[in-house]
């Protein structure tokens, strides 16, 4: 049998490959408590400096979002904008959670 790779822990027991527990614990290893690190001065701030590149999409966990905006150029700034407004009312959240620190 081929040796078999993964991007994470693995441990190989009579063909059959598990992923081994880190004996540290790491805060950052659910989505949410990924997400919990988010400030949403950040996010205002990333938006109305960089908006047209979509970063803001990509700190909050938007990738494909990100990609979108930064190809459309934020959607002409319209987009943006949109988001812009969205993140300040509290309606645009981290993908995965809400943000520790608020306006």
């Amino acid at each position: 049998m081929a040796p078999a790779y993964a991007s994470f822990p693995a441990v190989q027991n009579q063909n059959e490959i598990s992923v081994s527990e880190s004996s540290s614990n790491n805060e950052l290893s659910s989505p949410a408590a990924a997400a919990s690190g988010k400030s949403q001065l950040t996010a205002v701030l990333l938006c109305f400096f960089l908006g047209g590149l979509g970063i803001h999409r990509f700190y909050l966990g938007y990738t494909w979002q990100g990609v979108v905006q930064l190809l459309t150029l934020g959607g002409l700034g319209i987009w943006a904008l949109i988001d812009f407004i969205r993140i300040l009312t509290g309606d645009l959240q981290p993908k995965n959670g809400s943000y520790s620190k608020t306006l």
